[in-house]
């Protein structure tokens, strides 16, 4: 009987282990297919991103609105809002306000500075209000 005592709590624990491993990486996975994502230069300010991101054909760079607030890029569908990726909650509190402001739906662009930023795409991802997410990898 104690060899099998040794082998059920062996397959416990090994249960255990293997299907906590498997939550992390549910929790942490985010298919690439699933969000437009770049790649440019590490190590640059916010601000690079913008004028290189959102080009005079796809939108307006930091449109003014009526109430002197600043919209990154704002285009026919969106009012976007970049930001670095652990600025998340930033980021969208300011694109809910100007997608309100302008009539548009809201949008993020997440600068990904190191591979662990992802779990901040899953914040986003999980408030599940209709806020589009593009992605910068920049590292």
């Amino acid at each position: 009987m104690r060899k099998f005592e040794r082998r059920v709590i062996s397959f416990v624990i090994s249960f255990f282990l293997i299907a906590s491993g498997v939550y992390y990486l549910g929790l942490n996975y985010v298919p690439k297919s699933l969000y437009d994502t770049q790649v440019m230069p590490p190590d640059r300010k916010e601000n690079y991103y913008v004028e290189n991101w959102c080009s005079p054909e796809f939108g307006r760079r930091e449109a003014v609105l009526w109430d002197m607030t600043r919209v990154d890029c704002l285009t026919k569908d969106y009012a976007i809002e970049f930001d670095f990726a652990k600025k998340w909650a930033e980021s969208v509190g300011q694109s809910l306000y100007y997608a309100k402001m302008t009539n548009k739906n809201p949008a993020v662009v997440l600068i990904l500075t190191k591979w662990s930023d992802i779990v901040y795409v899953k914040r986003v991802e999980r408030l599940n209000n209709g806020i589009k997410i593009f992605l910068i990898k920049a590292f």
